[in-house]
């Protein structure tokens, strides 16, 4: 898929990712990145899964394409937002998974940990993270169809035993 408009994104972080959330905005508005700020607006501690699900349910909406989210490890924040069918977030604190992550994958969720990461690193990331399109390869297509079959099959039931899933 080649994309010829300029894909729009939302970052959010919880109380630990602020700082850095907001450094990310700030350098990704100063590019001239169609952005959406999703939250958090302080250090007052709430909770990571809520953002996640902010950012998730925009790119389902169709209202972003991709976004960046940003939590004290990174951990949380993806556990959360790999929760959503469709959704494909991922932790990268290096440049090559960030792109590599978009080209081979579609990952359409970025996720950093400000405890984790310095601010100059996290723009190279979010850079590389932010140049990157999807380059559906024969091989790249195909694992990603799988993907997407894994996650049909267990929207099915497939994988459920009586109420119990195994």
């Amino acid at each position: 898929m080649t994309q010829t408009t300029p894909l729009r994104y939302a970052i959010a972080g919880d109380h630990a990712g602020f700082p850095l959330k907001n450094d990310v905005y700030k350098m990704l508005i100063a590019q001239k990145v169609t952005l959406v700020d999703c939250g958090t607006h302080s250090t007052d501690s709430c909770d990571f899964p809520d953002f996640a699900e902010i950012v998730a349910l925009k790119i389902l909406a169709g209202e972003i394409d991709r976004g960046i989210l940003v939590c004290g490890s990174g951990v949380g924040v993806s556990v959360a937002a790999n929760k959503f069918p469709g959704i494909r977030a991922s932790l990268c604190h290096d440049t090559y998974s960030a792109h590599q992550g978009v080209e081979h994958d579609d990952m359409n969720i970025l996720c950093i940990g400000a405890r984790v990461i310095g601010p100059e690193s996290a723009f190279e990331v979010v850079r590389s993270f932010v140049g990157a399109r999807y380059t559906p390869a024969p091989r790249h297509a195909a694992r990603l169809a799988k993907i997407v079959d894994i996650e049909r099959r267990v929207l099915s039931g497939e994988f459920s035993n009586g109420g119990r899933h195994l």
